[in-house]
């Protein structure tokens, strides 16, 4: 329904944004990650999800698609709704998300508050599956990454990077063109997703 708000910042709260959009107030749940870079007063743009359950309709507003397309992501697997979402983008940056995703780790998941072991392992085994079956990273054309039923293990930097970035949302296509030219050597994964990822912006 909304695909973005754009206006000054009227209010800022715990997990709250309100974006004034022609004189209309839109309230935004939100990440610690996107209120960092609000200031109130100041025109931004905050990328849209509207959550609706029974007769509530929320509305979750991020700094980044990236930022959204994780919290699509994460609101996807059982047991994980908006609030442990928001608490998990809280405490890691989309990058970090789909590494933690990719290498298994769920040390680093469950620095988010509210987020155990069980809850941790169920995120990276369900959006592991998911990956490997070729449902992530599909874009608007319908392309994919990895293909259907098609089993990834990530083998190098190059296939990690690869796979992070399909977590995030992207075709094959971008991440082939995003990661082309790009040092894999003396570089750290997380630096050549950041890499890739400003490649996008551009």
């Amino acid at each position: 329904m909304f695909y973005y708000v754009k206006g000054p910042v009227a209010h800022i709260a715990p997990y709250l944004a309100v974006i004034d959009c022609g004189g209309v107030g839109y309230a935004c749940h939100t990440t610690a990650n996107t209120l960092s870079y609000l200031k109130k007063g100041e025109v931004t743009k905050l990328y849209t999800y509207l959550h609706v359950r029974e007769e509530l309709f929320d509305l979750y507003g991020f700094s980044t698609e990236e930022e959204r397309s994780c919290f699509e992501l994460l609101i996807g697997v059982s047991g994980v709704g908006p609030k442990a979402a928001l608490s998990i983008l809280s405490a890691t940056s989309p990058e970090g998300l789909a590494m933690s995703i990719i290498t298994g780790d769920e040390k680093a998941l469950t620095v988010a508050q509210g987020i155990g072991k069980k809850i941790a392992q169920r995120i990276i085994l369900e959006l592991k599956d998911k990956l490997a079956k070729g449902q992530l990273g599909t874009s608007a054309g319908g392309e994919q990454y990895g293909g259907s039923g098609v089993t990834i293990i990530p083998e190098n930097k190059s296939t990690e990077a690869a796979a992070a970035l399909a977590v995030l949302g992207y075709s094959q296509a971008e991440i082939a063109v995003a990661l082309k030219g790009v040092d894999m050597e003396s570089q750290k994964l997380e630096e050549i997703i950041r890499q890739a990822l400003k490649r996008m912006v551009k």
